[in-house]
């Protein structure tokens, strides 16, 4: 076992040992304790309806408030209806920015990050790599901790043109210097940094709620969908999240089954309008756009087997609720997911990460016998939610919040 991986095995340990303290039993000793003033930047914005940072923020945000901290989330002004000030205890704070794919995150983050330091609070958090451009700020220029969530290594993400994967490159060496401390939510991005910069990285999952399952409304009224007769994929329609390679795999399987797509565009238009002509005359294949709340859970509870091919992940939230639902999962051999599923098996389908034939392979076998899948899917389900929690990382990153502030 690497030095990495004996941290992060350290850290989960705490995690468990804490998840289930009072707010008064803190992971801190008493003297050491205060309430802490939280800037969190980054993200698109709280309450969450988009994506899996956004769901990270507010289950970490809103449980650090119970604990007694103050948090305030900083939201862009494209992300939906802001309509109150609080949620959940959280603090929002609308933020102006230029809504464009390659503006709108940099200059969100720069803008909140001024307003941030005014505010002088003991805790700056970023989350991803491109919010982190601006974090030499509040790092050099105010009295700050500063701290950086790594959800993925975007700088590898297909969308980006050449232009803008140097700004990300430039991101990526900040994210191994600049912060006071760094967090990653997967073990594999953790050695990569160990490796890549020789500073200790936190391993901190992503948690799970438990499954909210709903009575099958929505989805037949609206999509068509028969409970126990559809394939289910949710995330953004992003080139890396692979789902033209599902959609070309799912036509060549047959059976009256379908395909639920369940996303939308993130400034990738072009990628869209490819993937509905991918899938053109082939009505088993249905696009929901983006989906929350009771249709979500309408289409998590009722499906027959859920599909995460992406070639380039973090740690994704989707495979993780699908498994809080015991949904059998298929997923690309890519190092998080085995991070998850931890093997090939019944319940747990692995395939070869871009390859349309073992794709398809994996399917066929998902499919082939419900039961036995069904099975493995309850093994998966009692796995991730023993690990995946939470609490757990809210105590841990309240522990390390609060030994930043002792040493400042």
């Amino acid at each position: 076992m690497t030095a990495s991986d004996q941290a992060a095995v350290n850290l989960h340990q705490l995690g468990r040992e804490t998840a289930h303290s009072t707010p008064r039993q803190r992971t801190a000793p008493k003297t050491d304790w205060r309430p802490l003033s939280i800037a969190m930047i980054g993200q698109k914005g709280m309450p969450a309806t988009y994506g899996g940072v956004e769901r990270h923020v507010e289950e970490l945000g809103s449980r650090l408030v119970s604990y007694g901290h103050s948090v305030t989330v900083f939201c862009r002004d494209s992300y939906g209806d802001l309509t109150t000030e609080t949620h959940r205890g959280v603090r929002l704070h609308r933020v102006r920015t230029v809504a464009s794919k390659h503006l709108d995150a940099i200059v969100h983050s720069a803008a909140s990050t001024v307003v941030a330091m005014r505010r002088r609070p003991d805790v700056v958090h970023y989350h991803g790599l491109g919010p982190g451009l601006v974090a030499p700020l509040p790092r050099f220029l105010s009295r700050a901790r500063v701290v950086l969530t790594v959800h993925g290594l975007d700088h590898t993400r297909a969308k980006w043109g050449r232009a803008a994967r140097s700004v990300l490159n430039t991101a990526y060496w900040f994210s191994g210097h600049v912060p006071d401390a760094r967090i990653a939510v997967s073990r594999g991005l953790a050695a990569h940094y160990d490796a890549k910069f020789g500073r200790l990285t936190r391993y901190q999952p992503n948690g799970v709620n438990p499954a909210r399952r709903a009575p099958a409304e929505q989805i037949t009224e609206r999509y068509g969908l028969t409970p126990g007769r559809y394939i289910l994929l949710v995330g953004r329609l992003v080139p890396e999240k692979a789902a033209d390679l599902l959609v070309r795999a799912f036509r060549r399987l047959p059976g009256d089954l379908k395909l639920a797509v369940v996303g939308g565009s993130s400034y990738t238009d072009d990628f869209v309008a490819h993937l509905k002509a991918t899938a053109a005359g082939d009505p088993r294949v249905v696009f929901t756009g983006f989906a929350y709340g009771d249709l979500l859970a309408e289409l998590y509870s009722h499906a027959a087997v859920f599909v995460q091919p992406s070639h380039v992940e973090g740690l994704p939230l989707t495979l993780l609720e699908a498994a809080s639902y015991a949904l059998p999962v298929v997923a690309s051999d890519i190092s998080p997911h085995v991070e998850v599923l931890e093997r090939d098996g019944p319940g747990h389908r692995l395939f070869r990460d871009g390859d349309e034939d073992d794709l398809v392979r994996a399917l066929t076998r998902a499919l082939a016998d419900p039961r036995a899948e069904r099975a493995g899917a309850a093994g998966l389900h009692e796995r991730v939610m023993a690990h995946y929690s939470w609490d757990a990382a809210a105590r841990l990153l309240e522990r390390l919040y609060l030994d930043l502030a002792t040493k400042r």
